[in-house]
């Protein structure tokens, strides 16, 4: 789009002198023009077309930035570095519109160095990764400030942790309350008719003193009202600000004609009175949201355990246990829990679950190894650096880009509501208007008008789902059911279908029920069996590693398991299988109808441990109970050994599938869901990430191990594990309060119409009310999701 006259076409200042013409269009200055540039020439022109004069002016100093070139100062700033790959989070001052988001999320096509950028809005940062090997951080900051986008970098800022309280509501809000209690003042004497002081020649200079007063509670305060309205219109949609600016709008405009015409005082009185009562709501909720947020980030961590070294012993503790200077064991596909350096074995790590980047690294010992990288290859021992930190890894697991794709499968109950909520209220704000002012009644049609805007505000329609759900995330963390955001009780509470994985989910983990079958195994084969298994997470590994005994623990040359079939280690010149009958190169015709781990060492067929699965306890009931409500499915990768127990253990109608690869899991979850039906997967996080992902809502069962996977929406501790059916039911009753709260949001919203509309309500009496009306939906949402989680913390865990 052009611009005209004396604009610059990137920033939209004014051209004084020196103005910088380039391709028929002008600039303030060269910078401008060079970031136009640039974007031209890799084809991101659209970013003009996002926002009229959306750039920002860049900055002109490159030499402040070369402190970045020190490695131990860029080290401090980096949430992440390796070999090639290096992530850091920048705060952007400058980010304003959509244009900004577009363009940070596009640097990847301005620097082939830059692998990716995420940005946060509401934050103000964004989140790059790119190769060390064809650029550096010092460039990606430079990069960014060439294009306006100059990062603000502080190192005491990277080095005190948790970001400042925002203040700047609670400043409004005072600025808000003396504006307020001033403008009541000088309204007194004209409400009572006190003649004695109100003289004549006084009543324009105290109302425009009014006027003057009201300026900094409309233009600063209600700013963001009208901020996020526009951007609203902008975006085509009207969200829940456009009531409230435009009421704001008219009262001040109505005021303003009032007093310039000399016809009254206006309304400033009821339009500074809403404003001040409009920021203690918000002020109120904001500390709420706040003590939620603060709440879920401490106590929701992830409920695994680590194998900690503890005087030569192994110790299963949980990882928030772990301490500086702790050595403990991560196994092969388990997570790393805290920043460490490796000590000892081949570290085969893969960091997509941090970067994105889907190709595994190598490490030796005295290497530095970072949270929430997984293990490829076998076991490691790795010093702690320090303590865990339950809101980094709680960051990455709800990272956007582990659960867009199924978010966007949904929406919300309350977008659905208010999409339709703001319109309508305009409509009938709308018609009082027009009404009233037909029927020549000004001073009514005005009050009726903003009345409706104000006690129509869908505050308490807003509130609702947010305190709702959020109590029952935290509910359901404290009963060891951690969900990955509120939006997945919504899904929970629309499941139709549950597919089960067998193996280290309905079963559990009783070492008694385990025979060996075939022929003996020497010392060195029992040392090697022992210690390939202490490598693997699988819940048979871990089951079987804890009843066998060894005269030591070897370390592998080499070790690699194969998913769903076993694993194989070398150890000098021997070489060892575990696993399928067909994997050992075993014909599977004499299987004893029991779970089988087969062993073959150096080439040849050893014999099998045979399990007899021991199910957890309060499975029958379980399946019993969600029988009734529930398509049930039992999805395993094992043969059907079992499957004459599982039909005496668990009622008619549980379809069971077996011998399943986890890509034919993954297949069988996305027939379902074509099929119309809504799936939650209940695995264990080792063969079924693709199932997890694909299903309406994954959960992974744990247990003590320190397996789980990306694409999980919960995680649920394996002592909770027959109180599923509870958990699926609160959530329906959780969505039912959500909607019973709709529908008294709407019963409030119809009674204060009714008096709005008549012009019985004045602005300021609707303020009030607007309030109150929110703080009883959130107190209604937060007593009733209670008293239906009560029978969870009835239930004793196993």
């Amino acid at each position: 789009m052009e611009h005209s006259g004396d604009r610059c076409y990137h920033c939209g200042d004014r051209c004084k002198e020196g103005t910088v013409p380039y391709k028929d269009k002008v600039f303030c200055c060269t910078g401008c023009k060079t970031v136009y540039g640039i974007l031209s020439e890799h084809g991101l022109d659209g970013y003009y077309d996002l926002e009229n004069n959306p750039g920002v002016k860049p900055a002109g100093n490159s030499s402040k930035y070369d402190f970045l070139d020190q490695a131990e100062i860029a080290g401090r700033l980096l949430e992440f570095t390796d070999e090639t790959i290096e992530v850091v989070s920048l705060y952007i001052p400058g980010i304003h519109c959509s244009s900004c988001i577009w363009v940070l999320e596009n640097l990847k096509k301005l620097h082939k160095g830059i692998r990716d950028s995420q940005v946060n809005f509401p934050k103000k940062t964004v989140r790059v990764t790119y190769d060390n090997t064809a650029t550096s951080l010092r460039e990606v900051v430079l990069l960014l400030a060439s294009l306006g986008y100059e990062p603000y970098i502080s190192l005491e800022d990277y080095e005190s942790g948790p970001e400042t309280e925002d203040r700047s509501l609670l400043y409004k809000l005072g600025i808000a309350g003396f504006v307020f209690g001033n403008v009541m003042l000088l309204s007194f004497p004209e409400y009572f008719e006190v003649r004695e002081f109100w003289l004549e020649q006084y009543k324009p200079f105290f109302r425009w003193l009014m006027l003057l007063l009201s300026l900094p509670a409309v233009f600063y305060v209600a700013r963001d009202y009208f901020v996020s309205s526009y951007r609203s219109i902008r975006a085509g949609m009207l969200n829940i600000d456009v009531p409230i600016a435009l009421g704001i709008a008219v009262m001040f405009v109505r005021s303003v004609t009032d007093i310039v015409s000399g016809y009254g005082q206006g309304f400033f009185d009821s339009l500074t009175g809403l404003i001040f009562f409009m920021t203690i709501g918000k002020y109120l909720q904001q500390k709420t949201y706040t003590f939620l947020s603060f709440e879920r980030d401490y106590k929701s961590y992830f409920p695994v355990a680590v194998t900690r070294l503890h005087e030569d012993r192994e110790e299963i503790v949980q990882v928030n246990a772990l301490k500086k200077g702790d050595r403990f064991l991560v196994r092969n596909e388990e997570l790393i829990p805290v920043d460490g350096i490796l000590k000892r074995g081949n570290a085969h790590i893969d960091y997509s679950f941090v970067t994105g980047e889907a190709h595994p690294v190598s490490k030796t010992a005295g290497d530095k190894l970072y949270a929430g990288g997984k293990q490829l290859s076998g076991l490691i021992e790795i010093e702690a650096l320090n303590t865990v930190s339950q809101s980094y890894l709680t960051r990455l697991w709800a990272d956007s880009s582990f659960g867009e794709k199924k978010e966007e499968r949904y929406h919300n109950l309350t977008n659905r509501v208010s999409r339709y909520f703001t319109p309508v209220i305009l409509v009938v704000a709308l018609l009082s208007l027009g009404y009233w002012l037909w029927q020549g009644k000004t001073d009514t049609a005005f009050n009726a008008f903003t009345a409706v805007l104000i006690i129509a505000c869908p505050c308490a329609l807003a509130l609702a789902a947010p305190f709702a759900l959020g109590n029952l995330v935290r509910i359901f963390g404290k009963n060891k059911c951690y969900l990955k955001n509120a939006a997945v009780i919504e899904r929970l509470a629309a499941i139709d279908t549950i597919i089960f994985d067998k193996t280290g989910t309905i079963t559990g983990g009783n070492t008694a029920a385990i025979a060996y079958e075939g022929e003996q195994l020497d010392a060195g084969e029992q040392d090697m069996l022992r210690s390939t298994l202490r490598n693997s997470s699988h819940p048979l590994s871990r089951q079987l590693y804890a009843i066998l005994k060894s005269n030591g623990i070897l370390v592998p040359d080499t070790f690699e398991e194969h998913t769903g079939q076993g694993m194989e280690a070398t150890y000098t010149d021997r070489h060892i299988r575990v696993g399928s009958a067909g994997f050992v190169g075993e014909d599977d015709t004499s299987n004893t109808g029991k779970t089988s781990v087969h062993i073959s060492s150096d080439n040849r067929y050893k014999g099998r441990f045979t399990f007899r699965n021991v199910y957890r306890p309060g499975v029958p009931e379980l399946f019993e109970v969600l029988g009734k409500k529930y398509r049930l499915v039992i999805l395993s990768g094992d043969n059907d050994s079992e499957k004459d127990t599982l039909e005496r253990l668990l009622p008619p109608g549980v379809q069971m599938l077996f011998n399943r690869k986890p890509e034919d899991k993954l297949h069988y979850v996305k027939q379902c869901r074509r099929r119309g039906a809504r799936v939650m997967m209940v695995g264990d996080g080792l063969n079924d990430a693709g199932a997890l992902q694909q299903s309406d809502a994954g959960v992974v069962v744990a247990e003590d191990t320190n397996v789980f996977s990306p694409a999980c929406d919960a995680i649920l501790d394996a002592s909770r594990f027959r109180d599923i059916a509870r958990f699926l039911k609160i959530s329906k009753n959780g969505m039912q309060v959500l909607k019973v709260s709709f529908l008294l949001s709407f019963l409030y919203n119809i009674i204060g119409l009714s008096f709005a509309v008549s012009g019985k309500l004045s602005p300021v009496v609707a303020a009030i009310l607007m309030p109150l009306s929110s703080v009883s939906i959130v107190s209604f949402v937060t007593v009733m999701t209670n008293i239906i989680s009560r029978k969870l913390k009835q239930a004793a865990p196993l």
